[in-house]
């Protein structure tokens, strides 16, 4: 039982660091090759800017979720910590999105918690009644979807804004890997009408992050 509680204050734990902002980034912030000099932002530039990391931050509190959901219930030891180290790195997306945000005057979705609970809801049903190599589909189909978004946020970003597409594209680069990795440890290719579901359910979240 005390193995059960330590878990469940865990998750707990790790839910409220991701909605309140409590993680701290195990790497540094990715910066530009050259410093930049944003004083030439315009207010719009600034807003664009900041729209398109609060929806990357809202990803990545997605991605967080997913992760601690299907570690939680999965049996296979080694996909557990699979599942932990994706997690962990993820961290530092979130806390290179906030601090983003916070640079740029701006603030993460306030419906984060809303994210977050979906996003576990589903991580716990793909582990539960797929087992794991639907839980790893899971993964690989959410990650190439990021992977998607952050590409044509790079194309979206203001050409001066080279901070943020330093962050955007390490993010891009470690996404790829997770989804390989997960390719790699056994994920079964979603069907369909699956991904299809995912997408439309992607297209709200990001949809309303720009703004809300």
């Amino acid at each position: 039982m005390p193995n059960a509680i330590d878990t469940l204050l865990c998750t707990a734990d790790n839910a409220l660091k991701t909605v309140l902002g409590g993680h701290h980034a195990a790497r540094p912030m990715p910066r530009p090759a050259q410093e930049p000099d944003e004083s030439a932002a315009t207010d719009a530039d600034r807003r664009l800017s900041a729209a398109l990391m609060r929806v990357n931050h809202v990803g990545e509190v997605c991605a967080q979720a997913l992760y601690t959901a299907q570690a939680l219930v999965t049996r296979d030891p080694a996909l557990k910590r699979h599942f932990e180290a994706a997690a962990r790195e993820e961290t530092d997306h979130l806390a290179w999105t906030q601090q983003r945000l916070k640079d740029l005057g701006s603030r993460t979705s306030v419906l984060n918690p809303l994210w977050y609970a979906g996003a576990f809801g589903i991580g716990l049903v793909a582990g539960r009644l797929g087992g794991d190599a639907v839980s790893l589909g899971f993964v690989v189909e959410t990650e190439r979807q990021v992977e998607q978004h952050l590409e044509s946020h790079l194309g979206r970003l203001p050409a001066h804004d080279t901070v943020s597409r330093a962050v955007v594209e390490q993010m891009k680069d470690d996404e790829v890997r997770h989804a390989v990795a997960a390719d790699e440890a056994g994920a079964m290719a979603l069907p369909l009408p699956v991904k299809l579901a995912m997408r439309a359910a992607a297209k709200v979240m990001t949809t309303t992050a720009h703004y809300v």
